[in-house]
Formats: C-alpha cells, structure tokens, sequence
C-alpha cells in the first residue's frame, strides 16, 4: 500500500470512527487490511495534521479542517501555563500531559520562525530557527496560542 492511499484510509477512518488514540487507529487500519508499523502510523499523523483533541465524549484523534483552527487555537491557549525562554530557547510549560498537543499544534503552523518542537509530558521545548529571533518566536507562540 503506498502512502497516499494509506494517508487517505486514515482520513477516511478518522471520518467514521471516534478514535481515541493511535493504537486504536492502528487497530482498525489492520482490521481493514492494512499493515501498517507504528512509526509509519506516526509520522503519517505528523504529516496529516492529526492531533488528539478534547471533546465532549473525552479525548480522540482529530483531522483539522480549515474552520477547525480557531477550535483548536482556543484549546491550545487553555493548555499552556506559561512561556519563557533564555538566549537560544523557548520553553511551554501546559498542562500535564498535553504538551505533546502544544508541540504537535506549533509545528503544524509550519513557521519558519521555528525549526522544531520537542515536548514531553508538560513541557515543550521550541528551537528557534535564529537564535536572533527569540523574541519574534515568543510574538509567534503568544499570537497562535492566546486565549481570545
């Protein structure tokens, strides 16, 4: 299977199921025929967009559409804690267990302010494609990530 048909059947799944995590995506592309490694599954959620959002029956994964950006925004700017930074860094502090959704959101923006997001469980660490744009960076984070 290549992978815009993969990426495709991904979509469609997430379309027609409410799906809670990658696991579960996992095991439903298996129950229809595909095979698929877990890296691959991850690196095409990275690639779709694919981010594990709150919603009203608890958390799964979602596949943003255009109008759902500012959903997403507003979710985003109730996670995160706090944002500082030293001379080459910017570090996210969210709530706990969510910073992987604060990092995969920020990369989804593709700035090229930004060359990357690592996140652990409340942190993100964003590295700044110019340590000269620190605060360029910081203006970035604050305008997608506020509250409003």
């Amino acid at each position: 299977m290549n992978k815009n048909a993969r990426q495709l059947k991904i979509r469609e799944i997430l379309q027609q199921n409410n799906v809670g995590n990658q696991h579960d995506l996992l095991s439903l592309l298996r129950s229809s025929g595909m095979v698929v490694a877990q890296a691959t599954l991850s690196r095409d959620c990275a690639e779709l967009g694919i981010i594990r959002a709150r919603t009203a029956g608890g958390y799964r994964l979602v596949y943003p559409e255009d109008h759902a950006g500012r959903i997403i925004k507003g979710l985003v700017g109730v996670e995160v804690l706090n944002i500082t930074s030293n001379e080459t860094s910017v570090i996210i502090k969210t709530l706990p267990g969510r910073a992987h959704g604060v990092g995969s959101y920020l990369d989804q923006l593709k700035s090229p302010l930004i060359l990357g997001t690592i996140a652990g469980d409340d942190t993100v660490l964003v590295i700044p494609a110019s340590i000269q744009n620190i605060e360029a960076v910081i203006a970035h984070i604050h305008k997608n990530v506020s509250k409003n």
